[in-house]
């Protein structure tokens, strides 16, 4: 009994010290977001002279991080909207709706009149009631002098259907924040986590929230059992079984005076109804799954396969100093199979060879994640590939690539699978990167962008892969970006922000690589 009660007295201190640090942010970012209402207000004004459905055909988008992709549910389309782009002096901040039309290999710009505010790292669930949804929640908004952020608590729905924005005004929702994660769960959205950060302080969210599809209620829930600690740009996703997953992520505290350090978690929990029905109690449980379990990483991205696996894609591995921040970073493909609770590592096959013959007319498995794994002691290492890229201003910029070898540790096994002298070639894959953006339609998976840094550069990607999830055999280019021809401005400290307001200058880099391990 005593035991379990100063447990609990422990608990109800955290919250206690938690909530004095919520209104603590709150207060000193209140006059901040005060100060940025207006900036978006005055973009709002211009959005509203957009009057007219206009739908304009484009090339591909330009670079940019923190959007949201997402495939619509009826037609071959994939939607982008919104993100951030930085060019080492400004910050650009969009809520441009592109659709890209999988079986044209087209892009159209979508203006929509009263789209939501400019934002980024916010998140969007499709759901395919009345013709198909998009819902977005939350995100930010940076100053013009990029030390600023407004955090959105605003819900917005794109009806699909009839091409028009919706704001949806329902109290008792989620606080402002980004790098929240949310998911389709039955008629509900579930939201989990996130953070909120003003100029001197911040503050990481593990909260849960429902939102209902049929009422328009917002409700905060309160799972039973220890859960995850407060983080952002976790993992996400529902299983077949009905739970959701919880993977990862990232927080960081103060150390000392002006000294942050950074936290990428390694965790996974289950959040679980306790009778299966919408307005039951939920619950917490930790598991520790088998397999190959990806390496601690954040700026990871999720997405879910045809036969409900979750795919996790790239990051970036941070070696922390107290006054520095550098990270490998990574393009490396991992799967988790929640019916066998264990990751498996998903590793390309390479192109089929003209010689070789079909095995009894049998299909590749999906991800090649229902095969054994390989493994044990004789497991070759990760090769480490370097390649250099020589920008316009004649900057090397340096790639680092960690390629599993042959029969590495994880690969999946198949009847189909090509021996090395029967691969057709090199394999073609995304470079390493953080924070792309995934969708998955018709069985295969496509990624845009994403970003990495060199030095004190951040070279933000527009390109577009695609990969057969059934197959598993090798990447396709859809978007070709040459990162070396990125315009990239060094830092003036002029403090001066751009006339047309679009952008924020940024005093570095700093806030756009911590924003991408929190988004």
């Amino acid at each position: 009994m005593g035991k379990k009660g100063k447990k609990e007295k422990k608990g109800r201190g955290a919250e206690k010290t938690a909530a004095k640090m919520e209104k603590k942010v709150s207060k000193r970012s209140r006059k901040e977001e005060e100060d940025l209402e207006a900036l978006i207000a005055h973009f709002q004004t211009l959005d509203a002279t957009k009057t007219q459905i206009v739908e304009t055909p484009c090339p591909p988008p330009s670079p940019r991080l923190h959007a949201s992709f997402s495939a619509h549910p009826e037609k071959d389309e994939l939607i982008l909207f919104g993100g951030e782009y930085f060019n080492g002096q400004k910050t650009f901040m969009y809520n441009e709706l592109y659709i890209y039309n999988i079986r044209k290999d087209s892009w159209t710009k979508m203006e929509i009149p009263n789209p939501p505010p400019r934002r980024c790292a916010h998140q969007a669930v499709v759901v395919p009631q009345g013709g198909g949804q998009l819902w977005i929640f939350g995100g930010e908004f940076a100053s013009p002098d990029g030390e600023q952020f407004y955090h959105y608590k605003d819900l917005w729905v794109l009806h699909l259907a009839t091409k028009t924005w919706e704001q949806v005004r329902s109290t008792g929702g989620p606080s402002g924040r980004s790098g929240h994660r949310m998911v389709a769960w039955k008629r509900q959205l579930i939201l989990f986590g996130g953070f909120h950060e003003s100029t001197r302080d911040y503050i990481y969210y593990n909260d849960v929230y429902a939102f209902n599809l049929d009422t328009f209620v917002w409700s905060r829930l309160a799972p039973l059992g220890a859960g995850p600690t407060p983080r952002s740009g976790c993992q996400m996703s529902v299983t077949p079984q009905g739970s959701i997953v919880i993977y990862g992520g990232y927080s960081k505290q103060r150390v000392k005076k002006d000294v942050d350090r950074g936290t990428q978690h390694s965790d996974m929990f289950l959040l679980q109804p306790e009778d299966g029905r919408e307005a039951g109690r939920w619950a917490w449980t930790r598991i520790n799954p088998a397999g190959a379990k990806p390496t601690p990483r954040s700026g990871f991205s999720v997405a879910v396969t045809p036969n409900h696996q979750t795919l996790l894609f790239g990051g970036v591995c941070d070696e922390e100093e107290e006054e520095s921040l550098e990270g490998d970073f990574l393009n490396d493909l991992h799967f988790y199979d929640a019916t066998r609770n264990r990751w498996f590592a998903g590793q390309l096959k390479g192109p089929k060879s003209d010689k070789k013959k079909q095995r009894r007319g049998k299909k590749a498995e999906p991800e090649g994640a229902d095969k054994q794994e390989r493994g044990g002691a004789g497991a070759q290492e990760p090769l480490e590939v370097v390649r250099e890229v020589v920008t316009e201003d004649g900057t090397v910029v340096t790639i680092k690539q960690m390629v599993a070898a042959p029969g590495s540790a994880g690969q999946p096994l198949s009847d189909e699978e090509d021996s090395p002298d029967e691969a057709g070639g090199p394999v073609v894959e995304p470079s390493p990167r953080s924070n792309a953006m995934l969708a998955v339609k018709h069985g295969r998976l496509y990624l845009y962008g994403g970003m990495f840094e060199a030095g004190d550069r951040q070279v933000t990607l527009s390109d577009l892969y695609c990969l057969d999830l059934h197959k598993m055999q090798e990447w396709t280019v859809l978007v070709e970006m040459d990162p070396g021809a990125q315009e990239w401005l060094e830092e003036t400290g002029s403090g001066e922000s751009s006339e047309e307001g679009e952008g924020a200058e940024d005093s570095g880099g700093e806030a756009g690589d911590v924003l991408s391990r929190q988004a």
